[in-house]
């Protein structure tokens, strides 16, 4: 199952891209981004270090299923084997978030975002609860082939190894 979908826009500078990057994501998910910071200065880039370049949020629930069948729609439902993680984790990319059915509005502009989705199994919880932490055992553990595999089933996804 998906635990969460983390989605992130990375602007790669503050201000007012930021703001209209942060009100797409906000259209898209329904709840208040996130902004990170750049870790350290970047001359060539002109980011500052503690300047804030991007903003993220994090969907779980049938709210994270629904983006991600939107998101999953713009890439025709076609994602790279390499997208997948070992911890049986996947990530995409989408140039433009016009393509998800959000109306285009002249005042925010274009912007492309970064899909990540978190796979788990019941009983995931065990690794993160405060009280009795246990480890997971590696037969509960989500596989790369597993991840790939709940794709082409519950998507009817297609893999491909040349990336796009």
């Amino acid at each position: 199952r998906i635990e969460k979908l983390c989605l992130n826009i990375c602007v790669g500078e503050s201000g007012d891209r930021l703001t209209r990057a942060s009100k797409v994501l906000e259209q898209l998910s329904g709840q208040e981004p996130c902004f990170s910071k750049a870790r350290f200065t970047v001359r060539s880039f002109g980011i500052r270090r503690n300047e804030k370049i991007s903003c993220w949020c994090t969907v779980r629930g049938a709210k994270a299923e629904e983006i991600l069948e939107r998101g999953l729609k713009v890439k025709e439902y076609e994602l790279w084997s390499g997208c997948f993680s070992d911890e049986g984790n996947f990530g995409f990319g989408i140039d433009e978030h016009i393509d998800l059915g959000i109306k285009y509005d002249p005042s925010i502009g274009i912007y492309g975002m970064d899909f990540y989705v978190v796979l788990s199994r019941p009983g995931y919880r065990v690794r993160y609860r405060r009280k009795q932490k246990a480890r997971l055992g590696t037969q509960h553990k989500v596989t790369k082939e597993e991840a790939q595999k709940w794709f082409q089933t519950k998507f009817d996804g297609i893999l491909t190894n040349k990336k796009h």
